[in-house]
């Protein structure tokens, strides 16, 4: 029988298959990760550090509910890494657990208004969560106003009191503004629909602005009491690093200057406890690597300073790129048209986004519309716009890119429409 690892013709040696090889070194060598779940965004560890408060506060808005009574609407904000979702999750997690038995129908859902592309989508994934079935909410052939009626009937029918979280719900908001259709006014303003049963919406946001564009009936009902959570120190960062390293890590696999850079660049730089986590796992991976637990490298099995900063490297470009692919065209468009017109007014820069949408063939916007798109491309971070004086002609903005340009061609390199334009 042919061998896949070693076999002769002719007294040639022939090398195994690198799959093969590496998929041996996994069985045979020491993994420094031992819980890799530990490491995922999504895990809820037992105990909640640094966020006591947070949770009393979140938990005395919901806590109505195991009274028979339907809570405040919340608003939870906070920069990303704050530990808003996990606070939320496991407030209601508890609350689920103790409303078990309790002859007071509670629901508790939750869905990423990130997640779902189409106001639909986002109702379709309450009303699934509620025990609807898809030949009473089919997932597509229904205006949204009929889905929301099913759902809103299927609450009032069955006398539920629903808790909805809606993470990242500044999402909702942009698509409620594309689309025209105010979703967030008919869910803060069901239960007037409603005569048996109640809900309630728990949003969590990342911008504590979003508000700003909203609907002034919608902001009243909705911020009936808010949560805003502060970023974590780097002493903070370091203490939620040590329980999950003690958790996910083989003992002393983790050295204690490449802990402790990992909370400093973390907590220095934004107090992003997730993504001080991200930048662990991804340095224990790349250490794994290093050690020969994948096939190759040295006999080395800690993660070190150097693993962490190839690490903060990696995540960085990874970031960027990600952010950058996501835009749709006429973004992209914008973003080379800047590249195009290095630290140009926006005048300038519609005028190279202009020329650049009649190489693609793409319609151009109106400058009113490029000039709002330049504003929320500047939210992300990857250009930046300043205000110039130019003397009696008055003021201008002036923009320009903060990646290198070659990561923006390494970006739009696989959009088919943008490779002449590069």
């Amino acid at each position: 029988m042919l061998e896949w690892k070693w076999w002769c013709v002719s007294g040639i040696n022939v090398a195994s298959d690198p799959v093969d090889s590496l998929l041996d070194a996994v069985a045979g060598g020491k993994s420094i990760i031992v819980d890799r779940a530990v490491l995922h965004f999504a895990h809820m560890p037992d105990l909640v550090l640094h966020r006591d408060e947070e949770q009393k506060a979140v938990a005395q808005v919901l806590i109505p509910i195991l009274k028979g009574s339907r809570p405040s609407n919340l608003l939870v904000y906070g920069k990303p890494g704050t530990g808003k979702t996990l606070v939320v999750r496991k407030v209601i997690s508890q609350i689920q657990a103790r409303a078990a038995d309790s002859k007071f129908p509670i629901r508790l859902v939750y869905s990423n208004a990130k997640d779902e592309t189409t106001l639909g989508g986002l109702l379709v994934s309450l009303g699934k969560q509620l025990g609807m079935d898809q030949k009473r909410l089919p997932v597509t052939g229904l205006a949204i106003g009929e889905v929301f009626k099913r759902i809103l009937e299927e609450v009032d029918g069955r006398g539920l009191n629903v808790v909805f979280v809606i993470d990242e719900i500044d999402h909702l908001a942009q698509l409620v503004g594309r689309t025209g259709k105010d979703i967030l006014y008919q869910l803060t303003s069901a239960n007037m629909r409603l005569d048996r049963g109640t809900l309630t919406i728990v949003g969590i946001s990342n911008n504590l602005s979003f508000k700003e564009n909203l609907d002034p009936r919608v902001i009243s009902r909705l911020a009936d009491e808010e949560a805003v959570f502060t970023t974590y120190t780097t002493e903070q960062i370091k203490k939620i690093l040590e329980g999950r390293v003690a958790a996910a890590f083989a003992p002393d696999a983790v050295e204690e200057p490449a802990l402790n850079l990992c909370a400093a660049l973390s907590g220095s730089e934004h107090g992003d406890a997730r993504r001080a986590i991200d930048l662990l796992r991804i340095a224990g991976e790349i250490a794994e690597r290093a050690g020969g637990g994948d096939g190759g490298g040295t006999d080395s099995q800690t993660v070190t300073v150097e693993h962490v900063r190839e690490a903060s490297k990696k995540m960085e470009e990874d970031k960027e790129l990600t952010v950058l692919r996501s835009y749709p065209l006429h973004e992209k468009l914008l973003i080379l048209a800047i590249m195009r017109s290095e630290a140009s007014s926006t005048g300038e820069v519609y005028s190279h986004y202009k020329s650049l949408c009649r190489d693609a063939a793409a319609g151009p916007l109106t400058q009113r519309r490029v000039t709002q798109m330049l504003s929320e491309i500047e939210l992300s971070g990857i250009i930046s716009g300043r205000v110039a004086s130019q003397g009696v002609h008055g003021r201008t903005k002036k923009h320009r890119l903060t990646v290198a340009p070659q990561t923006v061609k390494k970006a739009f390199a696989e959009d088919l429409t943008l490779q002449g334009l590069l």
